[in-house]
């Protein structure tokens, strides 16, 4: 395997035959389909209906300045992570980008957030297609409608379905999850707009106002867990060696989607206040606002169309967040900083197979086994959202804060981008502190604490073996880089084939990646 080097101080003197992240799909695929990553990894529709009622258990009257404020944030994040996706294509991410900015051992507290991440929001992700499967098996069979063997069913056979897709190929599940969410958000996006359009302008003003009574406490916490509706925006820039056109595509991606995404999530939170407040109900009362919105105003017949798009869209962000999971892992087993098992591509697709047979029995069984613990499926979900917004938070944290060291490396550093790195940052860590703090006093503490006690966990794993193997740290931040078969004239192998196609991705004969810096 090639050795990486680093994209802000050495450069090879001669083009490599091969990429440090030899065996994937790369320069593969075009515009659509990293989109489609970042779109599926946050699944709006699926969060559009459920994060509201979310952030209102927490923030109560300051729902939508809640959402708003994590908008902005998550749009400076955005820009944060475009300083690095502009020149670097990583399979890692932002693990990769940390490592380029602060160094090892920043990296491996990124890395391990970002596995927490991940895999926490593709449990909550079979969770919640579990829990709509279920609410919408119970429309047509009432027998089946109590008890929690139906969703469990369904969390088990969803996650059989995104390891099948993923293990098939990238192209394979980047369509499934595009045409998935395009039409599950163009029905949600309709019936946001009808609610919206029949409400008083005065009322759907109220509704995004804070209430009295709310303070600076509740829109943090409420921020926070907003936060976790833009959670996998990012997740386009783990397709950076499999992206056609990386240094145009995935900035795209990542700016697009948080800010669509944000949008959607404001009228479906002002819709379902205004809804709720005309009822003369709570929205943090509520436990399905979609489908009792639905009956209450007489469009009964949307819930069941609902509950079909909800469920796909929570299929679809499993498939989108176990994809950027399974490429994390598979850049830290080509760094060895995990087993090197895990860096082995499979032989015809070309994706991260061992990878994929770890991580998915480990997503899908977590939440079952909770729920089979006496746990309910919808407090479960809470739980285990607490853990992922605390990994993605801090790796958003950690990313916003090696830009300026990355950008002075490079010689790059201007104020603006340093500026708005430092306040992002300073901004999401208190966030994150007061999330934790105040969720330690409500039952969904044991999220904060599997949250530190994994990432300690994880962290002092990480950190032991870069000590007790010092050539380690000079491996990570590993990146696709140009191979011959990327320059001019050289874009078919001797045997005629693409070096776009994998033709055994995990041998050593595989071809590489492309240009990173």
């Amino acid at each position: 395997m090639t050795t990486p080097t680093s994209p802000v101080r050495a450069r090879r003197p001669v083009v490599g035959t091969r990429s440090p992240v030899h065996g994937l799909a790369r320069r593969s695929l075009p515009f659509t389909d990293v989109v489609a990553q970042s779109l599926s990894a946050v699944a709006p529709s699926a969060a559009a209906t459920t994060m509201p009622l979310l952030v209102a258990t927490v923030a109560g009257g300051s729902t939508a300045l809640a959402l708003g404020v994590a908008l902005v944030l998550a749009v400076a994040v955005a820009a944060c992570v475009n300083q690095f996706t502009r020149r670097i294509a990583a399979t890692g991410s932002l693990y990769t980008f940390v490592v380029r900015g602060l160094g090892a051992r920043a990296g491996v507290v990124t890395g391990v957030a970002m596995l927490l991440g991940y895999g926490f929001i593709t449990m909550f992700a079979l969770a919640g297609g579990g829990w709509y499967a279920h609410i919408l098996i119970g429309r047509f069979v009432p027998a089946l409608a109590s008890g929690a063997a139906p969703a469990l069913v369904v969390v088990l056979l969803m996650g059989a379905a995104v390891w099948w897709v993923l293990l098939r190929g990238i192209r394979r599940s980047a369509r499934v999850t595009l045409v998935v969410e395009v039409v599950s958000v163009a029905l949600l996006a309709v019936l946001v707009l009808a609610m919206l359009l029949h409400a008083e302008p005065a009322a759907a003003v109220r509704a995004a106002l804070p209430e009295p009574g709310t303070g600076p406490a509740d829109v943090a916490v409420g921020t926070a867990i907003a936060l976790t509706a833009f959670v996998g925006f990012e997740s386009a820039a783990t397709l950076g060696a499999e992206a056609r056109h990386p240094f145009r595509a995935v900035p795209r991606a990542v700016t697009w989607t948080a800010l669509a995404s944000g949008l959607l999530y404001l009228g479906a939170s002002v819709s379902q206040l205004v809804g709720y407040a005309g009822l003369g109900l709570d929205l943090a009362d509520a436990r399905s606002p979609a489908n009792e919105l639905a009956a209450a105003y007489g469009v009964s017949w949307a819930g069941p169309v609902l509950d079909v798009g909800i469920t796909a869209s929570f299929f679809a962000c499993a498939i989108a967040s176990s994809t950027a999971l399974v490429r994390v892992l598979f850049t830290m087993g080509r760094e060895e900083l995990a087993p090197r098992s895990f860096g082995v591509a499979h032989g015809v697709h070309g994706t991260p197979a061992r990878a994929l047979a770890v991580t998915m029995p480990v997503v899908t069984l977590v939440p079952v086994a909770v729920v089979l613990l006496g746990a309910d499926l919808w407090s479960a979900m809470q739980v285990i959202l607490v853990v992922s917004a605390g990994g993605y938070i801090t790796a958003y944290v950690l990313v916003c804060a090696a830009v300026p060291a990355f950008l002075r490396r490079i010689g790059e550093a201007t104020w603006r981008p340093v500026l708005l790195a430092v306040g992002t940052a300073t901004l999401l860590a208190c966030s994150l502190v007061v999330m934790l703090v105040v969720q330690s006093g409500t039952f969904r503490q044991a999220g904060v604490w599997a949250f530190l006690a994994l990432l300690a966990l994880g962290v002092t794993s990480g950190l032991v073996r870069l000590r007790r193997l010092p050539h380690l740290s000079a491996r990570l931040g590993v990146h696709d880089e140009a191979v011959v078969t990327d320059l001019l004239g050289a874009g078919r192998r001797a045997d005629g084939t693409s070096p776009r196609t994998p033709r055994h991705p995990g041998g050593p004969g595989s071809s590489g990646g492309s240009a990173a810096a």
